[in-house]
């Protein structure tokens, strides 16, 4: 289902207009360096030249800190399920147990034994569950109550916004709050979420709020989305301690556009974010995230046959999960949209009471990828011996068969949440399990001709790296993101043998994928929830439309003039005027064409409301309601005697003619990025209609929603 229902909470940035502003701005700021060689004229020339670089430090730095804070509570909290410390109940298992093994550490107390003082294995299912299902309520209570917007992961809402729509308060300091409390409870709580999606949306928000603080971004949208994006890369980077692979998922996948001043500034800021992290040091292990390992061994070719395999695997959960989880939040909306704690509630209890019964589901994701990509050192532990390896292979099943089924359940529930880390975690412990199959068979059958590469007598298969590269098919299949997966497993690893069979998992796993389900779980999301989002993928549509009919033109998809709201250069009284644009605001009309009159209707130009109503609460009041009001020279009336709005209106707005191809306005909406295209007869001037982003989208969606129902 492609909907359209939640367009009008979303008002569009005129990318050239904010463009045009800020020429303006250093025109006159030249001007004044120029004319005036004063010391502080200089200092303020040199602030200003400055000033994205303070900005970008400070979100980076911010973005670092956030992200240590939250990874130290998320830990805390987790093992808070699981018992508590006598020496200290702020402290988790690992620094309550850090000169001692945890197995043996005597201050470390289980709730059976802090409780009852005896080993109760009831008294610790009772714990996990209900520790669990209080953190995930309390999650979603607080965002329900104060932040609504900090639900989910916000990918979808970033990608509409970095494409010139802008929500109110989904990027403010109290969502940012709300989100950063919430996902540290929804993640430690055992649900199949993950933070790294979160990271993205609480990263923008860092970035949102800063800039906002300095007046050249305060009213610039264009600016600001530089800053945006590059928040967006510093969030991915400090989530997986990937800060190239951040700067690329930014470019590959959230930013519709993604000039070089922006990769740039974006490179910094995820920098600067990765540093900080690793300063605060919030594991305590040197490790920007807990599952960064390395490996020293390299692969065959004959395991390729194997990495097919994971890849296809990558493919198909991505393809069926992105399906059955657009199923459950269809039925979401519509049956529990008023019981959110509710179900955020039974989730937890499920998830939890099933996930305890597995050795690998009951641990968090984050340290269950450390364990499943670290290589066997020796014979210890179910994954490494050799005498349990069909019990490991059993467990790791029913782990990834747990997993998939919570994922799906839990991503799009009202907590922050995310879906890179619980796939990377069915990912990895699909492939463990499959390299444990292949360890296996060579372990019984060494003389075979497949394994022909094989020295005798000495590790030929490792099964962490089979993990490694099912974390990457999965992470891809359900985001079809290629390159920047590639280079993030790189700098999880530094693996640099492992590269090639990364590039083959990910590719087998995005033509999978991309068979059974187009686009990402975040574009999909984009048309289930209707999301404004147009980018040159739009033209492929609108081809598969020209396709099955006949050529689709402007013409077709046009606002007539006649449904719009037009203003005449003379002739409009102040008080019509001010009726008008109460009007005009009911029906979330942001500017208006401006013509010679109401008969011709030949184009003088177009106007925003706002800079009308700014230019009116000054002077209204001193006027007269019968005041005249012009937009243009020319008029024979005296110049004391009216009000002349004229150097508001945009004398060069963007025209184009009804029989241009949709294909064409698509691209130049997306490559110059204004808000409004006004429709023009042959003759250039008189004004047959207009089209704005919101209008293409909607016959987009439309026509498609509409074959849908026809097949």
């Amino acid at each position: 289902m492609k909907s359209t229902a939640r367009f009008d909470e979303f008002s569009t940035v005129d990318w050239m207009d904010d463009s045009a502003r800020e020429r303006k701005r250093q025109q006159i700021r030249h001007a004044a360096t120029s004319s005036a060689g004063s010391l502080a004229t200089h200092v303020h020339a040199a602030y200003e030249s400055m000033v994205s670089w303070i900005v970008l430090l400070l979100v980076g730095i911010l973005i670092g800190v956030n992200t240590a804070f939250i990874s130290i509570v998320t830990e805390w909290l987790s093992g808070l399920k699981l018992g508590i410390c006598s020496n200290g109940w702020w402290l988790n298992q690992k620094f309550c147990c850090w000169e001692e093994s945890e197995s043996g550490c005597a201050q470390w107390h289980k709730w059976d034994h802090a409780i009852f003082g005896a080993d109760l294995g009831f008294v610790r299912w009772v714990s996990y569950v209900a520790l669990g299902t209080g953190m995930a309520s309390l999650c979603a209570f607080l965002v329900k109550q104060y932040a609504p917007l900090a639900a989910g992961s916000g990918l979808p809402e970033i990608k509409a916004i970095l494409g010139g729509f802008v929500i109110k308060g989904f990027m403010g300091g109290w969502t940012l709050l709300m989100k950063s409390i919430g996902l540290a409870l929804a993640v430690a709580s055992g649900l199949s979420v993950g933070k790294e999606g979160p990271a993205v949306h609480m990263g923008c928000c860092v970035g949102n709020v800063v800039s906002r603080n300095f007046s050249k971004y305060r009213r610039n949208a264009a600016r600001q989305r530089e800053i945006v994006s590059a928040a967006a890369a510093a969030g991915v980077a400090v989530a997986f301690g990937a800060p190239i692979g951040g700067v690329l998922f930014s470019l590959e996948d959230l930013s519709s556009r993604f000039p070089r001043k922006t990769l740039w500034r974006s490179f910094f800021c995820a920098l600067i974010a990765t540093v900080s992290l690793q300063a605060m040091n919030p594991f305590w292990t040197g490790k920007l995230v807990m599952f960064q390992t390395t490996y020293d061994r390299d692969w065959h070719f004959f395991e390729t046959v194997f990495f097919v395999l994971i890849g296809v695997f990558g493919g198909v959960y991505g393809g069926l999960c992105i399906k059955f989880n657009l199923k459950v939040t269809a039925l979401r909306k519509r049956y529990l949209a008023n019981r959110v704690v509710q179900e955020v509630a039974v989730l937890a209890v499920l998830t939890t009471a099933i996930a305890y019964a597995n050795r690998f589901t009951k641990q968090d994701m984050g340290e269950l990828l450390g364990v499943l990509l670290q290589e066997c050192k020796d014979t210890n532990g179910v994954l490494c011996a050799p005498d349990r390896a069909r019990e490991a292979i059993w467990a790791l099943f029913w782990a990834t068969v747990i997993r998939i089924g919570g994922t799906v359940l839990a991503y799009g529930c009202k907590v922050p949440c995310g879906i890179f880390v619980p796939s990377m975690a069915i990912g990895a412990s699909f492939g463990r399990m499959l390299g444990a199959i292949a360890q296996e068979m060579h372990r019984a059958h060494p003389k075979w001709a497949l394994f022909s590469q094989c020295a005798p007598d000495t590790p030929c298969i490792t099964p962490a790296t089979y993990a490694f590269l099912g974390a990457a098919a999965a992470m891809c299949g359900v985001t079809k993101v290629t390159v920047a997966v590639v280079v993030i497993m790189y700098e999880l690893t530094g693996a640099l043998n492992f590269i090639v069979p990364t590039m083959i998992v990910v590719m087998v796993a995005r033509i999978i994928g991309d068979a059974i389900v187009e686009g990402g779980i975040s574009e999909q999301l984009i048309l289930l929830n209707g999301l404004p989002f147009l980018d040159e993928a739009e033209i492929e549509q609108i081809n598969e439309l020209s396709e099955s009919s006949a050529h689709i033109s402007v013409a077709a998809i046009m606002r007539p003039v006649d449904d719009a709201f037009v203003l005449p250069a003379v002739g409009l009284s102040l008080g019509d005027l001010m009726q008008l644009l109460a009007d005009s605001a009911r029906d979330g009309i942001r500017g208006f064409p401006v013509v010679d009159n109401l008969h011709d209707l030949r184009v003088v130009g177009y106007v925003l409301r706002d800079n009308i109503g700014r230019a009116l609460e000054a002077i209204s009041a001193e006027r007269d309601q019968d005041t005249p009001v012009v937009f243009g020279a020319g008029t024979l009336e005296s110049r004391r005697s009216l009000i002349n709005l004229a150097e508001l209106v945009n004398t060069s707005p963007v025209t184009v003619r009804p029989q241009l191809s949709a294909e064409t306005t698509i691209e130049i909406f997306c490559k110059l990025g204004p808000r409004v295209i006004l429709v023009t007869g042959e003759d250039g001037g008189h004004l047959l209609g207009l089209l704005t982003r919101k209008d293409v989208l909607r016959q987009i969606r439309t026509a498609h929603r509409d074959d849908d129902d026809d097949m």
